[in-house]
């Protein structure tokens, strides 16, 4: 996002997820599952984590930071990449709806001063085409900062990050450990850029990685690089994205939630600010189109949906606590299909 000019009269893209006229928008949709959760979580650092305590956060198990068990740790990366490529090519046979809400909030008073909103569907034509169709789009009423084509790109690419085999040699991967998240057991790994290529856009922070189905299920850190020249500052703040099961089979991204104080340093006669960011995304409605594509997995076709199964996971009633800042509208992290 970028932010808005005291002394002129038309904003400047802030830096956040800014510049964009939200056509292809994301769409807010009605929470899944009630979780306690990570509301602003902190980007973990890649060359010192501490381990996590039980107490740290509800549903986060203390992280065993010893050596995975039955497989190496390429292995796992092997696996899970491959998982990860099986879903992007069954996610291109998926209708759903994306709901974005960005705001700022007032630094006196702390309450919302400017909203932008947009609700997409995306859909599939019979011949395989994906589309986005705007189903609300009320007036923008953010002023302080503005939309830039960074912040939709974002939205779309990187808040519902997949890590496919052909997107694996641009990252390091470390490993952390094991952790208990909720209800499942997953791998933990550091996740950064080998190397920022001038114009494209990574992911950076940390992902957890189920056990039993090889998939990402939850991913905490940040967009980089960010812009962060005086005058031309285009910035974005630390975000989370939650997955949740869907026909039994993938981890589909469902909510995404940031907040932090951007500043913007004093130049060309703008007075410097720091503005306090909120921005929810949320994904749901998930349906599968009935392509006559398949899905191979490890050279297996994998099964079609079974239309008996909701496409939507089950609602839960979770009461938040406070820890550390809890997000009562993340979902649930559990399985959703019978286990072996």
């Amino acid at each position: 996002m970028v932010a808005s000019s005291q002394t002129r009269p038309h904003p400047k893209p802030l830096g956040l997820f800014a510049s964009f006229t939200f056509a292809a928008a994301l769409l807010v949709l009605s929470p899944l599952s009630v979780r306690q959760a990570l509301a602003l979580a902190p980007v973990p650092n890649p060359h010192g984590p501490e381990v996590m305590g039980s107490q740290d956060a509800e549903g986060f198990g203390k992280l065993d930071p010893k050596p995975p068990t039955g497989l190496t740790t390429d292995e796992i990366v092997k696996k899970f990449g491959a998982r990860e490529t099986a879903f992007n090519q069954a996610l291109n046979e998926y209708t759903f709806r994306r709901t974005v809400r960005v705001e700022t909030l007032a630094e006196d008073t702390n309450k919302v001063d400017g909203v932008y909103q947009d609700v997409t569907d995306i859909v599939l034509s019979d011949n395989g085409g994906r589309s986005e169709h705007v189903v609300f789009a009320p007036q923008n009423t953010l002023e302080r900062v503005m939309m830039t084509q960074s912040d939709f790109d974002d939205i779309t690419h990187r808040l519902p990050f997949i890590l496919t085999t052909k997107d694996l040699p641009q990252y390091d991967l470390t490993y952390m450990g094991r952790q208990h998240v909720d209800d499942l057991d997953t791998y933990v790994f550091e996740a950064a850029p080998k190397t920022l290529v001038k114009g494209q856009r990574y992911f950076q922070g940390r992902i957890w990685v189920d056990q039993k189905d090889l998939q990402i299920v939850l991913i905490n850190g940040k967009t980089v690089p960010q812009d962060m020249r005086r005058g031309h500052e285009d910035l974005s703040p630390p975000y989370t994205t939650y997955y949740s099961e869907v026909d039994g089979g993938y981890w589909f991204p469902v909510y995404t939630h940031a907040e932090g104080n951007l500043h913007f340093a004093a130049a060309n006669g703008a007075l410097a600010q720091d503005v306090h960011i909120r921005y929810t995304v949320k994904y749901a409605d998930y349906k599968r189109f009935h392509a006559k594509s398949r899905i191979i997995y490890n050279g297996e076709t994998l099964p079609a949906a079974d239309p008996s199964k909701p496409d939507t996971p089950e609602k839960t009633n979770t009461e938040p606590t406070a820890q550390p800042a809890a997000d009562p509208n993340a979902p649930n992290l559990k399985h959703t299909k019978p286990q072996p």
